[in-house]
Parts: structure tokens; C-alpha cells; sequence
């Protein structure tokens, strides 16, 4: 058994809130930067060379990416063999959160009643935990901006339902958010498992490398819709191109003979993350 103390936690997640809101994940850089060189239209190539530069600045300055600095959802992998010490795992993600958006001049964005609003605060965060074998911590914080999550969605299909109408429902989805949700987009789809998990799973596949590709009914889905959604001409900023898409990443989980939910959770153009493992 690794005994792995709470400030160490909280240490952690001081870092990686500062991290995931200053840098721009490697692999959505990339993406932006091969969008750059195969977009045809000359205004969402400026719109994109905007984009780059403005990653590139605030990685270099130490300024949020985007002035949402979103609802910090916290994903924690915890090996079965870790003990933690020293006080409670959510108070210390939390105090993590707190401490890193302050030190990093980073704005609250979160209100404490859902319904009575109130001032803005830092906390709390979402967390999700998963044991996992081992003794290890796993720490990802993804600041989810609202602008793209407020246009996410979930349809709980007839099971009987072909491939086709589930990307139909993708597809919707996607051109509803339009310029809204700041595109290029990467779009995250959960499918399978109870309709909250199916949602679970859409912001999972966001934390999943936007390149990352294998040989799977899945992947090839995913690059069917890609194809499609660049062709809706939304494109950067919602001002037309060949770029409204980065990726579309797809988890899948298995599910009741009866159902087939389906979720679809948008990020913008500043897919922010960043992990550590303790």
C-alpha cells in the first residue's frame, strides 16, 4: 500500500488547473496548425493563424486561453493500492482549484445556487473518480467553458435504429451549436450504458488525443462525421471555411437490450486539459 498525502493532491491540481488554462493541449495545436495548411478559404485561415497566435501568447504569458475559464471538471484514476492521507480527496481537488485559478488570475465563473444564481466563485469543481489497478494517481482538470457545453446534447434512441440515424443526430447537433459554441470544434459522442453515463462518456472522448485513430467500426464513424460536419460550412468563428470540425472522438460502452442512449458533448477550439500522474 502507497500512502500519497493530501497536499500533494491539492499541489497537483494547483498546477494542472494553471497548466490546462495557459496551454493549449499538443494535440489540438496540431490539429489547428494542419487546418491552417489545408483550409481553402482565406478569412477562416486568418480566423485560425488568429487562433495559433493567441495560444501562443498566452502559453508565453501565462494568460487564460479564453476569458471562460469554464467549470473545472476534475477526472481522478485511483490505484486500488494508494492510500490517501491526511484529510479528505475532495476538499483538496477543491482547495487545488481554488488556489490555482487565484494564483493564476484565472475568473470565477461558478455560482452556487443553480436557480438563485448569486455571486460568482471558484468551487467547487466536478469530480469524477474510477479505482484502477495499482498505486497511482491518475489527475486530469479539463475547464469546460459554457458557450460549447450549453450545446451539447442526449437522445435516448430505439435500439433498432441504423448507424446512419445516429449520425443524423450528430450531425444535428453540431449545426445547431453553429457559431455559437466557437468552432473549429472537437465533438466528444458517448454511446451506450444509462443516459448519464452515455453523457459521462461524451466528455470522456474529449480527453482522448484528437489524432489518435484505430482500426474500428467506431473510428471510421467518426471520420464519416468529420467529413460531413466540415462540409456544413460553418467553419472558424462561425464565418464559412472547410475547418468547423477538428476531430470527433467516439466511446462506447455496453448497454440494456432496450436502449441505445446516444450524447454528444461540443468543446470549442480551446480543447483544454492537462494531466499528471502521482
Amino acid at each position: 500500500m502507497r500512502e500519497i498525502k493530501v497536499e500533494v493532491i491539492k499541489n497537483t491540481v494547483i498546477e494542472l488547473a494553471q497548466k490546462a488554462n495557459f496551454v493549449l493541449r499538443p494535440d489540438a495545436q496540431k490539429a489547428l496548425v494542419l487546418a491552417l495548411r489545408q483550409e481553402t478559404n482565406a478569412q477562416a485561415k486568418r480566423i485560425l493563424q488568429a487562433i495559433l497566435d493567441n495560444a501562443r501568447l498566452a502559453k508565453s504569458q501565462r494568460l487564460a486561453i479564453c476569458q471562460d475559464t469554464g467549470l473545472p471538471v476534475v477526472f481522478v484514476e485511483i490505484g486500488q493500492e494508494a492510500h490517501i492521507a491526511g484529510g479528505s480527496l475532495q476538499k483538496a481537488i477543491s482547495s487545488g482549484i481554488q488556489h490555482g485559478y487565484i494564483q493564476g488570475n484565472l475568473r470565477n465563473s461558478i455560482v452556487g445556487d443553480p436557480l438563485l444564481r448569486g455571486l460568482p466563485r471558484f468551487t467547487p469543481p466536478i469530480i469524477h473518480t474510477e479505482i484502477t489497478p495499482g498505486q497511482k494517481i491518475k489527475i486530469t482538470v479539463l475547464p469546460k467553458g459554457f458557450g460549447c457545453e450549453n450545446k451539447s446534447q442526449v437522445k435516448m434512441f430505439n435500439p433498432t435504429v441504423g448507424i446512419e440515424e445516429i449520425k443524423k443526430f450528430i450531425l444535428s447537433v453540431v449545426s445547431t451549436a453553429g457559431p455559437d459554441a466557437c468552432p473549429p470544434f472537437v465533438v466528444g459522442v458517448g454511446i451506450g450504458g444509462t443516459q448519464d453515463y452515455a453523457c459521462l462518456l461524451a466528455k470522456k472522448a474529449l480527453l482522448r488525443n484528437i489524432a489518435h485513430g484505430q482500426r474500428s467500426t467506431v473510428h471510421r464513424i467518426g471520420k464519416d462525421i468529420l467529413k460531413e460536419i466540415n462540409a456544413l460550412n460553418i467553419g472558424p468563428m462561425g464565418l464559412g471555411g472547410n475547418t468547423t470540425c477538428l476531430g470527433v472522438n467516439i466511446e462506447t460502452y455496453p448497454t440494456h437490450i432496450a436502449g441505445l442512449p446516444v450524447a454528444v458533448n461540443i468543446s470549442c477550439h480551446a480543447l483544454r486539459a492537462a494531466t499528471k500522474v502521482i
